[in-house]
């Protein structure tokens, strides 16, 4: 009997995993998006329904985050921004803060000793946002991880942390009125939005315009995440399911959602 049991457990999963391969085939027939952010929300209050520490849900949400990498690679997705960690979530209690900082260090580190998903599409690591205020430990590894990654060229993958929109905004103001003032003549013409945008860290690690935006949780805020990147033309969602519980299930509607709204922009 139990053998039956764990023939059909198998199969069932055998069936499963065809059918995902099935649809994603069928959605890459579609129009696809070349850049997809997620604000990865809601580890905490997962963590706390299942009873269990706040790390832990971080933890469970990391491995969201390779599941839901290796979608979007199968789909030819060229880029991902994923929200890791807030400037102001320091402001967290201290233990929470070491849990998190123990944590990115042995992710990075797994990243940069068998960083098999990134090798096997070609993923480029780039951690973008306020380094200098991390444990020298975990700038080190980031570093390291970095490196591993820096001939990849098929895709990307950016990690913000510790990040917030107005100091990315800030920092890439300051250099294009920097570049106005080394010239012999200020030129005040240099200072533009399109020279502040290409000054953005996502566009000097060589994201594309960012075009659909991804909260989890219910929480329906930016939450000073990409605020200079979303534009009119970037279609956002904010879904109920808290991170470490988002799939393919949850993704697939917005997929579907950005195919008919280009579909129907192409056709009016």
């Amino acid at each position: 009997m139990t053998w039956i049991l764990g023939w059909t457990v198998s199969l069932l999963a055998f069936i499963k995993a065809q059918l995902v391969i099935l649809l994603l085939h069928v959605l890459s027939a579609g129009p696809i998006p070349r850049h997809v952010a997620f604000e990865m929300d809601g580890n905490r209050r997962f963590a706390r329904l299942t009873g269990r520490r706040a790390v832990e849900g971080h933890s469970d949400g990391f491995h969201t985050l390779k599941r839901i990498l290796e979608i979007c690679m199968r789909l030819d997705i060229r880029c991902v921004t994923v929200y890791a960690f807030a400037i102001e979530n320091f402001n967290r209690p201290p233990d929470e803060v070491g849990a998190l900082m123990k944590l990115a260090e042995e992710r990075l580190v797994e990243i940069a000793q068998n960083g098999a998903l990134l090798s096997q599409y070609g993923v480029r690591l780039n951690v973008l946002g306020h380094r200098e205020l991390l444990p020298m430990h975990v700038q080190v590894a980031i570093d390291k991880a970095e490196g591993m990654t820096r001939q990849n060229n098929r895709a990307i993958l950016n990690v913000c942390a510790p990040y917030a929109s107005r100091h990315e905004i800030t920092l890439a103001v300051q250099s294009v009125v920097q570049q106005a003032l080394d010239k012999e003549n200020f030129d005040s013409s240099l200072i533009t939005e399109q020279t502040i945008e290409e000054n953005l860290m996502t566009s000097l690690g060589g994201s594309p315009p960012l075009d659909i935006f991804i909260r989890t949780s219910g929480v329906k805020r930016l939450s000073g995440f990409l605020q200079w990147q979303c534009c009119e033309n970037t279609q956002i969602h904010m879904v109920n399911t808290y991170w470490p519980d988002f799939d393919l299930w949850d993704f697939v509607p917005i997929l579907l959602d950005y195919q008919r709204k280009v579909w129907a922009r192409s056709s009016s």
